[in-house]
């Protein structure tokens, strides 16, 4: 029997604006009405009045198809390029999924539910948003006139339950040695950048090293979204950047929190990503008694974020190159760069440690690099600034 959603998703709608239901029962009282008056019409299997049943009141109070993609925890990332063309990825590998948007009306009316509840706004004036659905999933839209093809969102998901560290290991992200390092780094104060391509697990993996954090101090995360799931902090702030819109053009900028946050007595600072000028600010901050903060980047290595970083930081303050690495040398003691490996498996591949800074620019020396014969993450080098850890006995 083919579908008859697009009409019955109409009617449906026309029911509930001439009852005003407004709650999930009420929703689903009129959907059973609608579908019984269906099935006196044409002869429906019980299984397939389930189905529409669910869809139809995905379509009304959740993410229409994308609902049942949202509730299978393989999923970690759904692509909708147009309201016909989704695509999916599980397990590492993508695929199109077989179920489409009715139109591409229905995907906007979707994609305006989600911005709304974030308290973002996204039209053709301002055609890019970010935003997070209330289980913390990462929200990317893009409408025309900058999607040429129409609506186009990305939802990155993370799972309910956090992946820690022990999860990480087991999975072979990270050995148990650097794992056990990592956790000294961060319990004595050592101040770790984490980088990484697009979907290199950058997130996930700051979110582990923060388990490691001692549960006794102040913690300030600032996200541009927040993303983050720190547990075992008690004494935890939350900051979020808050974009300009159309009834207060007053942006809220990631710089703007990393200041204020300083005001607020802070034992560290975790910056969810840093993309821009804000880096200075985070060095600055770094560079000024909050030792031991956590943040991310994109960059393809350790040099490559350094470079990033001279970059970023020139962006929001005109300083010699000098005193950009010196305060880069002085502020981050540890990169750890993410990747994925010929499996498509997300992995920690080195962790570096930055020594100083010569005439010639940052310099460091690598601790932890995976082998690309055996694939396994071996030891290297050994600590070289090992004053915080001596000063704790965990040397």
């Amino acid at each position: 029997m083919e579908q008859p959603m697009q009409r019955l998703r109409k009617e449906l709608g026309d029911r509930l604006a001439e009852s005003g239901a407004c709650t999930d029962e009420d929703v689903m009282r009129q959907i059973d009405l609608l579908l019984l008056k269906e099935s006196r019409r044409t002869y429906c299997p019980v299984k397939e009045m389930n189905r529409l049943q669910a869809e139809l009141f995905c379509s009304v109070r959740k993410l229409d198809v994308l609902q049942e993609l949202l509730d299978d925890p393989e999923v970690m990332e759904i692509m909708v390029n147009a309201h016909d063309r989704i695509f999916v990825e599980r397990a590492g590998k993508v695929f199109r999924w077989k179920k489409a948007f009715t139109s591409r009306e229905r995907l906007e009316d979707v994609i305006q539910q989600i911005v709304a509840g974030c308290n973002r706004v996204v039209n053709e004036n301002m055609p890019i948003a970010d935003a997070r659905l209330p289980d913390g999933s990462r929200i990317h839209v893009a409408l025309p006139p900058v999607a040429l093809d129409g609506p186009v969102l990305t939802i990155r998901r993370f799972p309910d339950d956090p992946i820690g560290m022990e999860d990480l290991i087991r999975m072979d992200s990270v050995s148990r040695e650097a794992a056990e390092f990592l956790q000294k780094l961060v319990e004595t104060g050592y101040s770790l950048m984490i980088g990484g391509g697009t979907s290199a697990g950058k997130t996930t993996f700051l979110n582990a090293l923060s388990a490691f954090i001692p549960s006794d101090e102040r913690v300030i995360t600032i996200e541009d979204n927040a993303e983050l799931q720190i547990h075992g902090i008690e004494n935890l702030v939350r900051m979020e950047a808050k974009n300009a819109n159309l009834k207060e053009n007053r942006e809220i900028s990631i710089r703007d929190l990393i200041r204020a946050s300083l005001r607020m007595r802070p034992d560290r600072i975790i910056v969810g990503e840093v993309r821009g000028a804000e880096a200075i600010d985070l060095l600055q901050a770094l560079n000024t008694g909050h030792e031991g903060s956590l943040s991310t980047a994109h960059a393809n290595s350790p040099e490559d974020m350094v470079s990033r970083l001279e970059t970023m930081v020139l962006m929001g303050m005109q300083l010699p190159l000098e005193a950009v690495r010196r305060q880069i040398a002085s502020g981050i003691d540890i990169f750890i760069q993410l990747g994925r490996d010929r499996e498509k498996k997300r992995k920690v591949m080195k962790i570096t440690e930055v020594t100083g800074c010569e005439e010639n620019g940052v310099c460091m020396q690598t601790l932890f690099e995976r082998n690309d014969q055996t694939g396994a993450l071996e030891r290297s080098g050994e600590l070289c600034h090992t004053a915080k850890l001596e000063k704790a006995n965990l040397s």
